[in-house]
């Protein structure tokens, strides 16, 4: 493949007309660029110069030119603008992962508030985990905590699990169960209808069914959407539920219940302490609560 540096130098020698003011155009020496050219014409089988007293374009070489200076000069613009902003403020690049769900209902607000350039992985808790650990991440937003050396959970956040579902869902007798604290009904009832799930082993339904019934749902749920988000706009469209944590909420869906006790979960700032500055920690700490 052809050498940029060869056009360039091409470029250089064309406008200046001299092998030597080219070289002090391009801060290489004149063998450099005489080195170059040779190979430049080699590469494309054509003579680009005539080598008299004054150097000169062949007739091949102007027209040669005449096809390669745009292109160059494009990119030279490129080039002087990237370096511009980098000159102006150099901003650190972190690779942050989060669940969707929460990037979108609380960090998407704030995404323009910090000075830096995120780039974002989305997925879930565990697979996010693995790749701050292998170093393809910088910062994780972490809904458990892992075992892996040198990771650090700093909390940030505090969710609140309630049992949701469509506004034309008649609650009534539920909520009479509920007043009447007939635990046994009550929980009949939730069990009598339809369920929506994130995943197939009803992790989120499952804790909040152990915090308040103390033993685990018999639940067969009516379908399975890894995405809280599409669980909750599916929810708008059909009488049936699901636990989620409360700031997923909009005013298009209705709070069935929200439990005998909170069902509550601890999210984290997690980072490799021997890989990240106390700066950034502190930066991400305030972006991501």
């Amino acid at each position: 493949m052809v050498n940029l540096e060869w056009y360039r130098t091409f470029k250089a020698v064309y406008q200046t007309g001299s092998l030597t003011a080219a070289s002090k155009a391009l801060f290489i020496s004149q063998p450099n660029v005489s080195q170059h050219l040779s190979a430049l014409e080699a590469y494309v089988g054509k003579t680009l110069f005539e080598r008299k007293p004054k150097i000169v374009p062949t007739e091949y070489g102007k027209l040669f030119y005449t096809q390669v200076v745009g292109p160059l000069e494009k990119l030279e613009k490129v080039e002087a603008s990237f370096n511009a902003v980098c000159l102006k403020k150099q901003l650190p690049i972190i690779r942050l992962g989060v669940v969707q769900e929460y990037f979108q209902a609380v960090l998407s607000e704030n995404i323009t508030t910090i000075d830096t350039n995120l780039i974002l992985s989305f997925g879930r808790t565990r697979d996010l985990l693995g790749r701050l650990h292998k170093g393809t991440l910088d910062f994780v937003v972490a809904t458990k905590l892992a075992d892996y050396k040198n990771l650090v959970f700093e909390p940030i956040r505090q969710e609140t699990f309630i049992i949701a579902g469509s506004k034309t869902i008649d609650t009534t007798e539920f909520d009479n169960y509920i007043s009447e604290e007939d635990w046994e009904s009550g929980e009949a009832w939730l069990l009598s209808q339809s369920w929506f799930a994130y995943t197939t082993d009803l992790a989120i339904i499952r804790k909040f069914w152990q915090k308040n019934f103390y033993k685990r749902p018999d639940i067969k749920p009516y379908c399975v959407i890894p995405d809280m988000n599409l669980i909750l706009k599916s929810l708008k469209h059909c009488p049936a539920l699901t636990v989620a944590a409360d700031y997923l909420l909009d005013d298009d869906l209705k709070i069935i219940w929200s439990g005998r006790v909170p069902t509550e979960n601890t999210l984290y700032l997690a980072y490799d302490k021997t890989k990240i500055t106390s700066d950034l920690v502190e930066l991400m700490k305030q972006f991501c609560q």
